[in-house]
């Protein structure tokens, strides 16, 4: 059923294009935070790292536990097709728009950089494949436009550097 192995396979490769929706957790000594993900946000760069485009919201939790060294997982697994479940156990390294990196990283993606918070990089420590067998089948039917359409409004406004500033470090409960 399940196995662990290093990097990532083709077939893993594969998977992760496929699919419409992931989820990153991530936790620095503090509460872990699962936050699902959606849009086209994610690239393999090679079989040792991911690389997610991370757009503004609510908090910033990926943030913390980023430039806290913290520990991540990020899990895809199928709604469709074979049952599959894929975590890819990871460090992430903070892009930010100021990062000489960033336009180059930036070019993986058909975006427009004012309407993004930052980039991460996944430095991959461990893959693990297992049979996803109890996942129910469900059929994607279309992406929202709500958060696309609010970050373009900010930054048009030349409200969104600002928020995103303001957003930096989670309330502290």
């Amino acid at each position: 059923m399940g196995k662990q192995y290093k990097t990532l396979t083709q077939e893993d490769i594969a998977f992760i294009n496929a699919q419409k929706l992931f989820y990153i957790a991530s936790s620095s000594g503090k509460e872990v935070n699962l936050s699902p993900k959606g849009y086209d946000s994610i690239r393999v760069l090679d079989k040792y790292r991911l690389l997610y485009l991370d757009y503004p919201g609510s908090g910033n939790r990926t943030y913390r536990d980023a430039v806290e060294n913290g520990e991540f997982t990020l899990v895809f697994n199928a709604f469709e097709g074979p049952a599959n479940i894929l975590r890819i156990f990871c460090k992430a390294e903070v892009i930010e728009k100021d990062d000489l990196s960033f336009d180059g990283y930036l070019s993986h993606f058909a975006v427009n950089a004012a309407h993004i918070r930052q980039l991460f990089i996944f430095d991959i420590d461990t893959v693990e494949s297992s049979c996803g067998m109890s996942v129910p089948y469900m059929s994607y039917e279309k992406e929202r436009k709500s958060l696309k359409k609010w970050a373009k409004n900010m930054a048009e406004e030349g409200r969104l550097e600002q928020y995103i500033e303001k957003h930096k470090k989670p309330p502290v409960l």
